[in-house]
């Protein structure tokens, strides 16, 4: 019972602080960074001057809370705690760099994509060597089956893979109101909950905890990125949450459930790839447009009934996830 207390605290902190930081922000995101819509996105053409950054209304108020439960000795700051943090605060100040350069050019080209992937990979290089520091070992374990793989050196390529993978999958579903937002808080809220489960982890309850935190901030953000979007988060906030979701996966050693719990991601991902791979090899289009959710809006669906039915995907998906993840 203990640590479901300190679990609604910190989500209640975290909630409440981005509630305000967001009233604070935004204001002023809407005089300074406003983004600039693709011209090919002419169904979003309405939604151009829209502030982006929004991310930071979640990250800030995530921080802080980490801090004041620390202070409150709710929360202990252990080496994996540590760990996530570095990468939730590298891969957000990447992610700055980025919306900093398309607002400071006023188009949509922020770093490029070697620079961005150079960027991704030196951070999850960063924290495969803390990880690996931290006494861990380059083991995949499939908790289910009963199955412990060594995997060597290949664990290293396994982790830049992850960290890479997921902060790219979040960015690219970034693209309606509400969409990565939602199925973020739906996927830390999993992960939260396989956390308390993963006894034996140094700090498993207090990475749980501060998933709750991340939980709250991010539904005080959806209360202004929800349709009709007032910011949107930027790759600020993609690139942090789906680099950070992949960091909490490894050191819970639950790598492979993140593919459950980020299903819906790695569904949008995906096709991308297929629309690629059938474009360059037949010359023919498997989708109307990429990522999957432009799809459903070319078919003529509201944007509002898409992010519904992504969200239930991503519930869905998530329960499943904890089952595998804790209880089976």
């Amino acid at each position: 019972m203990l640590i479901l207390a300190k679990s609604i605290l910190a989500f209640m902190i975290g909630f409440i602080l981005a509630i305000i930081f967001g009233y604070i922000l935004i204001p002023f995101l809407r005089k300074n960074v406003k983004q600039t819509v693709s011209s090919w996105m002419k169904i979003h053409k309405d939604k151009n001057g829209t502030p982006t950054m929004g991310g930071l209304i979640f990250i800030v108020p995530t921080f802080l809370s980490v801090f004041i439960l620390i202070g409150m000795n709710k929360l202990e700051l252990t080496y994996n705690l540590a760990i996530v943090l570095f990468v939730f605060l590298a891969y957000a100040l990447l992610g700055f760099i980025d919306d900093y350069l398309i607002i400071k050019r006023k188009n949509n080209d922020g770093l490029s994509p070697i620079q961005k992937l150079i960027g991704q990979i030196a951070i999850a290089g960063v924290f495969f060597f803390l990880f690996m520091k931290g006494g861990n070992q380059p083991i995949l374990d499939i908790y289910t089956f009963g199955i412990s793989i060594n995997m060597g050196w290949f664990y290293f390529l396994f982790i830049l893979f992850m960290l890479v993978a997921s902060s790219n999958a979040v960015n690219l579903t970034d693209g309606l109101d509400g969409l990565a937002g939602g199925l973020s808080a739906v996927a830390f809220l999993a992960f939260a909950l396989i956390a308390w489960g993963s006894v034996g982890i140094e700090g498993n309850s207090d990475i749980g905890v501060f998933c709750f935190i991340l939980v709250g901030s991010l539904l005080a953000f959806l209360f202004y990125n929800a349709h009709p979007a007032k910011v949107f988060m930027g790759d600020t906030g993609s690139l942090a949450l789906g680099g950070t979701l992949a960091a909490v996966a490894i050191i819970t050693n639950h790598e492979l459930t993140l593919i459950v719990v980020a299903g819906v991601f790695v569904i949008e991902t995906l096709s991308c790839i297929i629309q690629l791979l059938s474009v360059k090899f037949s010359g023919k289009r498997v989708f109307l447009m990429t990522p999957l959710h432009h799809h459903f809006e070319k078919l003529g669906w509201q944007e509002a009934d898409i992010v519904k039915v992504f969200w239930f995907a991503g519930i869905v998906l998530a329960g499943i996830s904890i089952l595998w993840g804790v209880w089976i």
